[in-house]
C-alpha cells in the first residue's frame, strides 16, 4: 500500500516540532510567517549632492559597539541574608541565558540544617520538570548511596539528613555540560548558598562541581576520595551517580568515598 505523502510530511513536521520543544522553544516569535525566499526590490539610488563625500566619510566610520551590561553576581549574592532571599534572588536573576530555556529554577531539596551538603552539576529533564535536584535515575541511585550510611534527604535531624543543590539552577539544552562562563556567573550564588546553609561537610558530585569549587583542572577520576576545602568546609569529590549508572565498576570506589564521609561524621 502506498503511503500518503501528506501523512509523511505531517510526521516529519511533528518530529521537527518535538525536537524544537526539546531545545526549549515554546512560542513563535513572529505573528505571521516570513518568506525568506522572496526577493526584495533593490532600493533606488539616492541623488548625489555637494555634501555626499562628507556624508559618505561619516557613514564609513564604524558605529561604536553597544556596551554589554556588566552583571555583578557576587554583589547580588552577597546581599542575600538567608536561604529564602537567596532562592528568590536566583529565581529573579536574568544574567544567565540558561534561564530562558528552562521550565523551573532548581534551588534545593532535603534538610537545610543537614551536616552534609551535596552539590551536583545541573538539572536534567526530570529535575527541570519538577523543580528539584536529583529526582531521575541518578537521583534514585544517590538516595540509595546515602541511605547505605544512614543519611536521607527526608531526614529530620541534622545528623541523619542531607541537603542537595547544584552548581547551575537551570537545565542546559540537551543536558550539555555547563560552560566555564556559565559556571563562573553562578559560582557566587553557590558560595553564598554554602555559607548560609553552613554544613559540616560538602560532597562534590562529578567534574563541574569539583572543578568549580576546588578551582582545579584535575579530573574527577584523580580527585575523587581526596578531601579538600571550600570556604573552610571539608569537601569530598565523588563520582556523579549518572556516571556510576554508565560505569557500574566504579561503584566500589564510590562506596569507599561514602565510608570516608561516614568516618568523618562519626569522628566529629
Amino acid at each position: 500500500m502506498a503511503m500518503n505523502p501528506d501523512a509523511t510530511d505531517f510526521a516529519a513536521d511533528l518530529s521537527m516540532l518535538a525536537w524544537q520543544l526539546e531545545l526549549g522553544a515554546d512560542e513563535a516569535i513572529a505573528e505571521e510567517p516570513l518568506n525568506r525566499y522572496k526577493l526584495e526590490a533593490p532600493p533606488k539610488p539616492r541623488p548625489q549632492s555637494a555634501q555626499a563625500p562628507a556624508a559618505a566619510a561619516v557613514a564609513a566610520q564604524p558605529a561604536p559597539a553597544p556596551a554589554e551590561p556588566v552583571v555583578d553576581s557576587a554583589a547580588i549574592a552577597a546581599a542575600c541574608a538567608d536561604l529564602d532571599s537567596l532562592r528568590e534572588t536566583i529565581s529573579a536573576f536574568d544574567g544567565c541565558a540558561l534561564k530562558q530555556g528552562a521550565r523551573n529554577t532548581v534551588f534545593c531539596d532535603g534538610n537545610p540544617a543537614a551536616r552534609v551538603m551535596v552539590i551536583g552539576e545541573a538539572p536534567g529533564r526530570e529535575e527541570d520538570r519538577t523543580g528539584k535536584p536529583f529526582v531521575g535515575r541518578a537521583g534514585q541511585l544517590l538516595d540509595k548511596m546515602f541511605a547505605a550510611i544512614g543519611l536521607s534527604r527526608q531526614g529530620e535531624g541534622a545528623g541523619d539528613s542531607i541537603y542537595i543543590t547544584n552548581v547551575m539552577p537551570w537545565r542546559p539544552p540537551q543536558n550539555r555540560t555547563p560552560s566555564t562562563d556559565e559556571m563562573a556567573m553562578m559560582k557566587p550564588f553557590l558560595l553564598r548558598h554554602i555559607a548560609l546553609a553552613a554544613p559540616d561537610y560538602l560532597v562534590l558530585m562529578g567534574n563541574p562541581a569539583t572543578k568549580t569549587l576546588l578551582e582545579t583542572e584535575v579530573g574527577i577520576t584523580r580527585m575523587r576520595g581526596q578531601w579538600g576545602q571550600v570556604l573552610g568546609v571539608p569537601a569530598l569529590p565523588m563520582f556523579h551517580p549518572a556516571y556510576l549508572l554508565r560505569t557500574p565498576a566504579q561503584k566500589r570506589a564510590a562506596w569507599a568515598d561514602l565510608l570516608s564521609l561516614k568516618a568523618k561524621l562519626e569522628e566529629s
